[in-house]
């Protein structure tokens, strides 16, 4: 995937909750408060992430264990089916938690070349650092995410001031995609 597509998903995907936010804080925000225990977005972001892992896994060169390889992918499909079945307990910010590692991933590798070509590449990367620790935070204390967003959505204007500040950021992401990272 190119850098400038992944920027302009990236952008478009984190403003398009933020203008719903801006213009329904309160709906947006009885929405948030019901995500960290929703089974059915759970299932989803796990099973998500789960092939999302296993796809990674199977394209992976790993000479060393190419003779395990099919093992390890059921391994990996099974630990995924039997989150969903086993651990239902704030299964969807434990599947967030996968995606948002994956999609890291996803961003230091499309980014990593273009390092030397542009300091804003350093932004995507940066985020994605972020990520990682979040999606690492948040799978050992999945009820930390559910305390921070009822903080963040306790009142409208507050929901309402940090839907901005977060459709600021992406917007620059967006821009970034559309002109920095255009050749990339």
């Amino acid at each position: 995937m190119k850098l400038s597509l992944l920027s302009i998903l990236l952008g478009a995907g984190v403003a398009l909750p933020q203008v719903y936010g801006l213009t329904q804080p309160a709906r947006l925000a009885a929405t948030v408060k019901k995500f960290p225990r929703n089974l059915a977005a759970g299932i989803v972001l796990m099973l998500l992430g789960t092939a999302w892992f296993v796809w990674n896994v199977n394209n992976e060169p790993i000479a060393d264990f190419s003779a395990f390889k099919p093992y390890m992918i059921a391994g990996f499909f099974a630990v995924g089916v039997g989150a969903c079945v086993f651990v239902q307990d704030f299964l969807a910010v434990r599947g967030l938690a996968v995606v948002l590692l994956l999609l890291a991933k996803l961003m230091v590798d499309t980014g990593r070349p273009h390092l030397g070509q542009s300091p804003f590449v350093l932004v995507i990367q940066t985020w994605a650092y972020v990520l990682v620790v979040a999606g690492i935070w948040f799978t050992v204390t999945p009820w930390k995410l559910r305390d921070l967003l009822n903080w963040a959505t306790a009142t409208e204007a507050r929901t309402r001031l940090l839907c901005a500040v977060r459709l600021v950021f992406a917007v620059f992401i967006l821009g970034l995609g559309l002109t920095a990272f255009r050749s990339m």
